[in-house]
């Protein structure tokens, strides 16, 4: 006959409830993954014409976004794949539908922007690869690389074998590149609040890191932080309360950080101490390790 041992159903049952309620309040690590390839194409010297060719994108149901490269000129870049081969067909489908025209194939761990920006930044680094020949599209103002211009425009930093380079501090001056640049978030169909979270998701993707979408997902997948303990990298929250944020940025340092104001505007950098901030700061979270 079976004997019901009642303390010890009780007491596993206690167990239960207590790992539902860890895993309900615990960080969703699967939401943030390194980055596989991606694609990049465009050199835009008008960031309208980036603008409107990402927008483009995005009607096609393709995530991309854009973002200024050291000599001046705007790229486009969207994807995550898991293979080289997949990536290319993707953008070899693209160039038969005369969506792009050429591309280039960015690998998994790559740097973009690995130094802080200096006076003259906007101009090209000696060390950087010439840029190709640009020719108009007709009709519509934008310049294009040639043909040979997946081969000409490689980034010129990449973390080798056992990188060790603080990644959050990496994120912080990508995101330092975007000051100044206006950030217009899924094209016409966005909603308010997404340009901020999505010019966040750009760098990070920049940096080789995929994290979500919006800034309440990616507010709890992150790894809590006080904000006196915040570093380089770091990504600052405000809003009502913790379910109900509005809006991220950056940390970049000494109490400042990078975002994304509102639609249309400029990305600018505000501080945490800001009477208008400081009153909505609900928390930060970590990604870099």
């Amino acid at each position: 006959m079976f004997v019901t041992n009642r303390p010890a159903i009780l007491f596993i049952c206690g167990i239960m409830l207590l790992l539902m309620a860890a895993k309900g309040n615990a960080a969703p690590s699967s939401a943030i993954s390194r980055l596989g390839y991606a694609i990049q194409m465009g050199a835009f010297a008008d960031v309208r014409n980036a603008e409107r060719f990402t927008a483009k994108l995005q009607s096609k149901g393709i995530e991309a976004f854009y973002f200024r490269k050291d000599n001046g000129v705007y790229a486009v870049r969207f994807g995550d794949f898991p293979t080289k081969a997949k990536a290319r067909s993707v953008a070899a489908k693209l160039v038969a539908d005369r969506l792009i025209e050429t591309y280039y194939i960015a690998p998994p761990n790559e740097i973009v922007f690995a130094r802080p920006q200096g006076p003259g930044w906007q101009k090209a680094q000696p060390e950087e690869i010439k840029a190709p020949h640009e020719t108009k599209r007709p009709g519509t103002g934008e310049t294009l690389p040639d043909r040979n211009g997946d081969t000409l425009d490689r980034p010129r930093q990449k973390p080798g074998r056992g990188d060790t380079r603080d990644m959050g501090a990496i994120a912080a001056r990508t995101a330092e590149r975007f000051v100044g640049i206006p950030y217009r978030w899924g094209g016409e169909n966005v909603v308010d609040g997404m340009d901020c979270s999505g010019f966040v998701r750009a760098v990070f993707n920049l940096c080789g890191v995929n994290i979500p979408r919006t800034s309440r997902d990616q507010f709890r997948a992150g790894e809590p932080v006080g904000r006196d303990g915040l570093r380089d990298g770091d990504l600052v929250f405000f809003g009502p309360s913790e379910d109900k944020i509005n809006h991220v940025g950056i940390y970049v340092g000494s109490g400042r950080f990078v975002h994304a104001p509102r639609r249309g505007e400029e990305i600018k950098v505000s501080t945490v101490d800001e009477n208008y901030f400081e009153k909505r700061f609900v928390g930060a979270r970590r990604y870099f390790q």
